[in-house]
This record gives structure tokens, sequence and C-alpha cells, in this order.
């Protein structure tokens, strides 16, 4: 059994075949799906999701894209979002300081520092439920840290999704006790500086996730990524690994189910 961690289901993606993409996952042995929020609408709808579906469980928050959109009416929203039974984490939550605008390096200060902000803010709030935290961050790892640094409790479970760091800022979420994840792209010819951050992480402390629809694995490139494609990240651990791909399902799938108490 695997459990993909980390996908977006409610996501117009899916919407004409979001049946027989649920049915694949269960078919492909996917045994769980955590599916995660970007903002209080679509949390609204992956907890719509995750009612129909006794595998399908939820993370409701928002992403750094949606900071400047949160106030305190957003705020008291997310907090009634996450009493929920079948909420199991908070996320997604971060920062993102990639500037999509053409000729632009990174984004505004201001908005950097409202994201800041609001972290802290859902660090709180994550900590008074005692939810574990997904984290995204882009281009802001040495921010990212020293905030966890700063704020998070020792009791805090955390993971930061869809892995993209170096080394060093790895080695400091291993010490601080997070779990790291990673996704599909493990998988592309390009990508031999994360496979090497795959080999150096204990497997007890990663899981696997799709972050579908997006980042296809590359056996199937061209096309949308979905649950049931979370076997080819564990098919690429294992061999990275030198290991048995039954025991890379093992492992995670453990360490995840006791990470978001499913």
């Amino acid at each position: 059994m695997l459990i993909d961690t980390h996908c977006h289901l409610n996501f117009k993606q899916f919407d004409a075949d979001r049946q027989e993409v649920i049915n694949r996952a269960k078919e492909q042995g996917i045994g769980y799906i955590i599916n995660v929020a970007v903002d209080l609408s679509t949390a609204v709808e992956s907890l719509k999701l995750a009612a129909e579906y006794d595998f399908i469980f939820a993370a409701a928050g928002i992403h750094p894209h949606y900071v400047l959109k949160t106030g305190e009416d957003e705020l008291r929203r997310l907090r009634e979002l996450i009493e929920n039974e079948k909420v199991v984490a908070l996320g997604e939550v971060g920062l993102d300081y990639y500037n999509h605008e053409p000729g632009q390096i990174s984004i505004d200060r201001k908005i950097k520092l409202k994201q800041q902000e609001l972290l802290c803010v859902f660090i709180e709030i994550a900590e008074a439920k005692e939810l574990p935290i997904i984290f995204h961050c882009r281009d802001a790892h040495d921010d990212l840290l020293a905030i966890l640094k700063d704020n998070l409790k020792g009791r805090t479970k955390a993971v930061v999704h869809c892995f993209s760091g170096n080394k060093e800022f790895l080695r400091n979420c291993l010490d601080l006790g997070f779990k790291v994840s990673f996704t599909a792209n493990i998988t592309y010819k390009k990508a031999d500086d994360l496979r090497a951050l795959v080999s150096y992480v204990p497997l007890e402390e990663m899981f696997l996730e799709t972050d579908a629809p997006f980042l296809t694995p590359q056996a199937k490139r061209g096309k949308r990524n979905e649950p049931s494609y979370t076997r080819y990240i564990a098919q690429e651990v294992a061999g990275i690994k030198k290991m048995d791909e039954g025991k890379v399902a093992d492992i995670t799938t453990r360490s995840a189910r006791l990470f978001f108490n499913i």
C-alpha cells in the first residue's frame, strides 16, 4: 500500500474524470490520499471530496500566493474549517518568493513581509489545534528556516512538501525533526541533484507525493499527473536506495500514517 501525501484532486484538471482517477488510484494500491488546499475555496472543495471517500483526507490552508487576499475573516474561516474531523493537516502554507513576471527575479518586499507575517499566524493556528503542517517553500529557504526556528514548538509535526532545497537546507529540516516529501520530479533526466538528496534522506523521514495534477513522472510526461502514479515515485526511490520497492512502500506508508494520524 502507498499513500499520496499531497495532491489536488479538486482542481479543474480532474473535472471530466475525477471518479475514474480515484478508481485508478485504488486499483494501483493507493491506500490513502491527502488532498491539499491552496485557499479557502479549495479547502471547502477538499472537505467535500473527503466526505465522499473514506480513504481521502483533507489539508486546509492558504498558499503564499494568496496572502494579499487574507485578512481576519479568512483566518476565522480557516480556524472553523480545521475543526472538521477529516482535516489531518494545515497546509499548504509557507513562503514563495518566485516572481512569474518576465524579467523579475523576486517578488516585492512588502509581499514577502506579508507572507512571513501570515506564516507565523498559520503556525499558531496549527499548534493550537495540534495539527501537522505542510510547508511550501520556493526561493525562500533561509527565511523559512529562520521563521520556523523562532516560532515552532518542539512537538509540532511538519513536512516540507515537493522538496527542492539544497543539502544544507535538507540537513536543517531533518535537524528540526521535519519530514521531507518528494514528487515525481525525482524521475526526470536532469534531476541528479534531487536523486542525491533522496539517497541522503533516511527512508523513515520521507514521504511520497504526486502534487497532482502537476509534476507528472518521466514515464508519463505530456500527460496530467494523478495519484495512481505514486508508484513511479516509489520505484524511483527503491532504485536510488537499492532496496525492494515493497519496503519503500511499507516504510513511507507507516511514517505517513503516523504523521497524519490516519
